[in-house]
Formats: structure tokens, C-alpha cells, sequence
């Protein structure tokens, strides 16, 4: 595969992986999962429970699990063809995916500061 269609993979695998892991530890759909996790991983007396319950309430640490199961899935390598390149594949997809995900809560925060200004520039106006 040439490097140009590699680059390519990566930035459009990093998508559904960004995704995923966003979804999970912050949307609404799995807000009762997480809860549950968030408490497992803090009440658990053994130590790798507590961190396997955790993996699930952090985007940064659920990307690399999902980022290994696209990996494995789509046969995707970077750079070099064997275990090597399996890893580094692994880590670049998980930077990217982090890198779409920190855009889209930088975003989101806007849009709600601008909801949240245009409420209040709303009600300041209905007053008068």
C-alpha cells in the first residue's frame, strides 16, 4: 500500500475510533453504563478491576482498545508491513482519533457558550 493511501486510512479510520470512544464515555446514550463503570472503578477493592472499569469513563484510554479492534479488524498497517508496523499504526490512529475528539469537544463548548449567550441576550430583551 502506498504511503499516500496509508495517510489516507488514517485519517479516515480515525473517525469511526474518535467516534466510538466519545460516544461511549460521553453522550447521553451510554450515560447509565458509564455511571456504573465510574462507580465500579472507584469502589473495587482489586486493582485491575478498578482499572478495567475506568478504561470506559476515559476517551483517551478507551481509544487505544478501540483503536486495536480497528486495527485488527481492517488488517491496517503504517509504514511497515509486519508487527511493527501493526504498532505503529496503533498509536498513530489512537493520536489522530484524540486529535478529532479534542476538535469536537473544543466545538461543542462553543456551541454551548453561544446557546448559552444568546439565552441570556434573549431574556435581557424580553424584559424590556
Amino acid at each position: 500500500m502506498s504511503l499516500d493511501v496509508q495517510l489516507f486510512w488514517l485519517l479516515i479510520l480515525a473517525i469511526p475510533i474518535a467516534s466510538v470512544a466519545w460516544t461511549i464515555t460521553h453522550e447521553e446514550v451510554a450515560r447509565e453504563a458509564r455511571e456504573y463503570c465510574e462507580q465500579r472503578s472507584k469502589n473495587c477493592k482489586g486493582f485491575l478491576e478498578r482499572k478495567i472499569f475506568y478504561v470506559f469513563t476515559c476517551d483517551y484510554c478507551l481509544s487505544h482498545w478501540v483503536t486495536l479492534f480497528f486495527v485488527l479488524l481492517t488488517g491496517y498497517r503504517l509504514l511497515l508491513d509486519d508487527w511493527r508496523g501493526l504498532l505503529i499504526a496503533v498509536f498513530a490512529l489512537v493520536w489522530v482519533a484524540n486529535i478529532y475528539m479534542s476538535i469536537f469537544g473544543r466545538l461543542r463548548l462553543g456551541i454551548k457558550a453561544e446557546r448559552k449567550e444568546i439565552e441570556i441576550k434573549e431574556e435581557v430583551l424580553g424584559r424590556r
